[in-house]
């Protein structure tokens, strides 16, 4: 394939000297990616792997069934209790993670308006130089007690929700070109999450109230079957959920 790369360029060229005509802007772009790609060794660094995105970097995951997956790093915050997206940032360059982490607590300031006290991360975050002023960082594997113990152990429930950002939200794929549209595409992957999250307990509580609202209005002969003290019970169970 390396052969069969290498005589096509040469070809463009030749033909784009011996008419002495210039190459229209793509063409020339994709024939710079073209000798690029051609010249590049496997343990070359900042490699090119995509004619269409040269953007898209290896990212390492470190696991025996999917050990690279190609695009950029995604930082993504959640609240410790019920899992609501606060922040989520493309970042190009496949920077180490405890270099993400002042930025990721700055942009959740910012979104929110209420700055975290306390940070739960894995071990990808590892160095204190790295961690925000004023900040606690409790890192995956430390040994803590009480409540602390009960919060660093919420940590992983993060990694569901990164499932669902990817399979069900489309940031496993982004269809919008070039650095920005990671940018846009994570923002937009945030949101959507969230809006799914609340409309979900919208119609739970909608359905919770059009019940509570069939339950009273039955028909006399309906409730007649049901003594008054079993009726109460129903009616407080139905606005207890």
């Amino acid at each position: 394939m390396r052969t069969y790369l290498g005589r096509v360029i040469r070809d463009l060229q030749r033909k784009a000297t011996s008419s002495g005509r210039e190459l229209d802007q793509q063409l020339s772009q994709y024939l710079e990616r073209a000798i690029r790609i051609h010249g590049q060794q496997r343990a070359d660094k900042h490699k090119l792997y995509s004619m269409q995105a040269p953007e898209v970097e290896c990212i390492s995951k470190g696991k025996e069934h999917k050990k690279y997956e190609f695009g950029c790093k995604v930082s993504v915050v959640t609240t410790s209790q019920r899992g609501w997206v606060v922040g989520i940032e493309a970042l190009h360059g496949n920077p180490y993670d405890g270099h993400t982490l002042k930025a990721a607590h700055a942009q959740v300031a910012k979104l929110t308006g209420v700055t975290p006290a306390e940070i739960f991360v894995d071990k990808g975050y590892r160095g204190s130089q790295h961690h925000p002023e004023n900040v606690a960082v409790y890192i995956a594997g430390r040994k803590l007690n009480g409540t602390l113990k009960r919060l660093l152990r919420r940590r992983s429930a993060i990694e569901p929700v990164i499932g669902h950002l990817k399979q069900d939200h489309r940031m496993k794929r982004n269809y919008l070109q070039g650095k920005n549209g990671d940018c846009i595409n994570a923002l937009l992957v945030g949101c959507g999450f969230n809006l799914r999250k609340l409309l979900r307990v919208f119609f739970w509580l909608l359905f919770g109230h059009v019940a509570l609202a069939l339950e009273i209005k039955r028909t006399p002969r309906t409730r007649s079957l049901v003594s008054g003290a079993c009726q109460n019970r129903i009616i407080q169970g139905r606005l207890q959920y």
